[in-house]
């Protein structure tokens, strides 16, 4: 299986369980546990692999980031993993062009260390989006980055 497509599993189910019930359905306990345990176990199998350019890099970053943030597990060195995710991030964001995956990265970080740096410079690259119709991945970076502030 590719890094992309691995990338996309945890990235799906991440949202998954990040917006389960929030579509009105019932939200059962066994469902939020398998979630939790399939987060977990894609993320920690993704997170010695690396990207092979600055984009693929700050993907595998971002969707690590969101995958462990979302998931309650832990066993005892998640903390020193998302310290490593956000050294690996700041070597990658400068070499980022503007654009949503960088935004998204910022915010994620941004959700783990709240330096106002990372923020400022998220919300100048939505501001860069304004005039236009705003996609719905758009959407939920605002709303994540403004939930965080």
């Amino acid at each position: 299986m590719s890094l992309q497509s691995q990338i996309d599993i945890l990235r799906r189910i991440t949202h998954e369980l990040l917006n389960l019930g929030f579509d009105g359905t019932p939200l059962f306990s066994n469902e939020f546990c398998r979630l939790n345990t399939e987060v977990y176990r894609q993320s920690e199998s993704l997170f010695h692999l690396h990207g092979s350019n600055a984009e693929e890099e700050a993907l595998l970053c971002y969707v690590l980031l969101t995958g462990y943030h979302a998931t309650i597990y832990d066993h005892g060195d998640k903390n020193q993993k998302i310290q490593k995710l956000l050294d690996r991030s700041w070597e990658v964001l400068p070499l980022l062009p503007v654009s949503l995956l960088k935004c998204q990265l910022l915010v994620a970080c941004y959700g783990e260390v709240f330096d106002e740096a990372l923020s400022e410079e998220a919300r100048a690259i939505i501001n860069g989006w304004e005039g236009r119709e705003l996609t719905s991945v758009e959407c939920e970076v605002i709303e994540y980055l403004n939930s965080l502030e």
